[in-house]
């Protein structure tokens, strides 16, 4: 009988922490009641036990009258103070998990607020199925009404929303360009999905790896954004390599990115006392490039990393960067970026592609070269003719070649920059598929809503100083003077002093060699606006898509962009920058048509089109196949026999 007792004691004992430790870890309401009355009984289990054996201990006393009654009594306090310290145990035990309760009714409470459609519509279906009554779903519909139905921030996410939640979450996203609202409520340390190639998970790195510091670039970040991509950076990356996290702010306004960031990062500091972190604050806003060089010159691990602040790295991100630079400190090296979505922050998987860019210095995806398909494995690096914003370089090699050109302002360029002068200064540029980050790919960027004006300043400045005979393509993709078109580049000697000094290769070389790709443009003649003399109109492409260009009042932008070639090929509404793009040119689609046409040049060429122009500036544009010209005719662009209309082209390159 004693043993049985024994038994359900211990029982009792499993069944009182069963139900705590289950209440701890179980997320259902209901469960987390049901168990807590297990628990409940197992006290009173334990409880019943102890007073039956008393009793039982009782009676043996009586039968066994040679036993002192002191030792029963010593016995039952023994076990009244055991059972009162299991008492207090599962108090304290019901105080921790009420505190957990709690705390999972709130994070459950903010949960509904972002859950996506397809909940809503499952709630609403309950709801029917209880037959609500006709006025509470029209208030449930006013409560889900769109209050910014043109906001792409809620073209596919948040319509289950409240009219505050979405006031809030419009706010953010004006504020940032991407959804803040959302991001606040998400994990920092949430899971990626890993699309890597699945060799790179079978890549084996070597031990003795150069160590890194990570410099993170931000200017008016959201905060949790921010400690996202921090937290990333800290849990993903090898302790034994991570020698420091630089923290470069730009100038920032936000007051959360000053007390509360420093709260968190002071958290971070004694999670990791072996970690440097530094803070570099500029006291006015330098732009991009003036930024990360602040970074560099802060860092002073073997390795540098630039990455912007909205992203979070993935897993095994550092070792394939790292190897690359080991086996070759000339080489800068970038991880392929996923897009993590400006609206709803999920994934979108990108593949491996070289960096590029068009001749006005706008970056671009581009596919690596022939010889590399051929290699029919897509694990390995790639080489690329530019970088796009995240860097990853031998320190002291970046600072050998000039690390960024700080005289860019606010952004654009300086990758495409970086680019030329690492590959024509004896260095290379690669693309590591093994090495992923995600970066969220911003709606719009709320600290230059236009960038036009930097980029094209920054273009004309990469040109001056690395494009030799070819910088005046930039001219052409911005449809500019040649000369005197009033910009300000500012100071270029010292730039040009290091190219010098480095003794670097000319552009042609760059081209020839590291960038074919990209289209010289070494015929053309003439471009800018094309203007009727005698009707005072411009040439224009029309309405897109289509195939008829027609007579405007002269802008001199975008759709009246013309370009004439040495081949006598006149393209309407810009000029690709790249051999694999087929320009659209001017056609004269036969004799029995009046209308013009704008076709793909290769199109028009198989169609038996008429694609070549005689033109002399001031005078007629005839068709060299139909002997036609083209003609403004009450505001209505024609083709018919010559009649002595007169053209002119806004700028001339070589005389024709």
């Amino acid at each position: 009988m004693s043993c049985v007792c024994v038994l359900l004691c211990v029982l009792s004992r499993w069944i009182v922490w069963l139900g705590g430790w289950c209440v701890i870890r179980m997320r259902g309401t209901w469960i987390k009641r049901l168990l807590l009355l297990v628990g409940a009984v197992g006290v009173m289990l334990y409880f019943g036990i102890f007073l039956k054996n008393g009793h039982q201990h009782s009676v043996d006393t009586k039968n066994e009258m040679d036993t002192p009654r002191m030792k029963t009594s010593s016995n039952l306090e023994e076990r009244i103070s055991d059972l009162n310290k299991v008492l207090r145990g599962f108090e304290k035990k019901q105080d921790i998990m009420q505190k957990i309760l709690e705390e999972d009714r709130e994070k459950q409470r903010k949960s509904a607020e972002v859950q996506q459609p397809a909940v809503q519509k499952q709630a609403e279906k309950k709801k029917d199925d209880a037959n609500i009554q006709p006025q509470n779903e029209a208030d449930q519909m006013k409560k889900s009404e769109k209050l910014f139905p043109n906001s792409v921030l809620f073209k596919e996410w948040g319509a289950n929303l409240s009219e505050d939640d979405q006031r809030e979450a419009q706010s953010l996203y004006e504020k940032y360009g991407y959804n803040v609202f959302l991001s606040d409520r998400l994990p920092l340390d949430r899971p990626l999905p890993d699309s890597r190639d699945p060799r790179c998970l079978k890549k084996s790195y070597p031990k003795d790896l150069p160590s890194l510091s990570v410099v993170l670039i931000y200017l008016d970040e959201a905060l949790s954004v921010l400690q996202r991509a921090l937290r990333s950076i800290i849990d993903r990356t090898p302790k034994n390599l991570l020698k420091e996290i630089i923290m470069v702010d730009d100038h920032s306004s936000n007051d959360n990115l000053k007390g509360d960031l420093d709260v968190y990062v002071k958290l971070l500091e004694q999670e990791n006392p072996n970690l440097r972190i530094v803070r570099v604050r500029h006291s006015e806003q330098r732009g991009l490039a003036h930024a990360r060089a602040s970074g560099w010159r802060a860092a002073t691990a073997d390795v540098v990393a630039i990455l912007d602040a909205h992203i979070e790295v993935h897993e095994i991100w550092a070792e394939p960067l790292l190897t690359q630079i080991k086996a070759d400190r000339t080489v800068v090296v970038s991880p392929v970026f996923d897009r993590v979505n400006f609206d709803d922050l999920k994934v979108t998987t990108y593949h491996p592609n070289a960096h590029a860019f068009d001749w006005a210095l706008w970056c671009m995806y581009e596919s690596f070269t022939p010889e590399y398909y051929k290699l029919n494995d897509g694990s390995l690096p790639g080489k690329s003719p530019s970088v796009m914003g995240i860097m990853v370089a031998d320190r002291k090699f970046l600072g050998e070649i000039g690390v960024l050109d700080e005289g860019m302002k606010v952004y654009g360029g300086e990758n495409v920059e970086l680019g030329i002068r690492v590959w024509t200064c004896g260095g290379s540029v690669e693309v590591v598929p093994c090495s992923k980050i995600a970066h969220i790919e911003r709606a719009h960027k709320p600290y230059m809503p236009d960038l036009g004006p930097a980029m094209k300043r920054n273009a004309l400045r990469v040109a001056e100083i690395w494009m030799d005979e070819y910088k005046h393509n930039v001219n052409l993709a911005w449809n500019i003077p040649f000369e005197n078109h009033g910009i300000d580049i500012g100071d270029i000697s010292e730039r040009k002093k290091l190219r010098e000094r480095l003794n670097c290769k000319p552009f042609k070389w760059y081209l020839d060699n590291v960038y074919p790709k990209l289209d010289p443009w070494d015929d053309l003649l003439a471009y800018g606006g094309m203007k009727n003399l005698d009707a005072d109109m411009c040439l224009d492409q029309g309405p897109v898509p289509g195939h008829t260009p027609i007579a405007y009042n002269c802008y001199y932008y975008g759709p009246q962009f013309t370009y004439y070639r040495g081949t006598g090929e006149l393209y309407i509404g810009g000029m690709k920058s790249h051999k694999y793009n087929d320009n659209r040119c001017l056609a004269d689609t036969g004799t029995k048509e009046t209308e013009p046409g704008l076709y793909n040049c290769k199109e028009a060429m198989q169609k038996g089109m008429g694609i070549y122009w005689d033109f002399t500036q001031g005078e007629e544009l005839k068709n060299r196949q139909t002997k036609r010209c083209l003609e403004i005719i009450n505001k209505k662009l024609i083709i018919q026999e010559c009649t002595g209309q007169r053209w002119t082209i806004q700028h001339i390159i070589k005389p024709f």
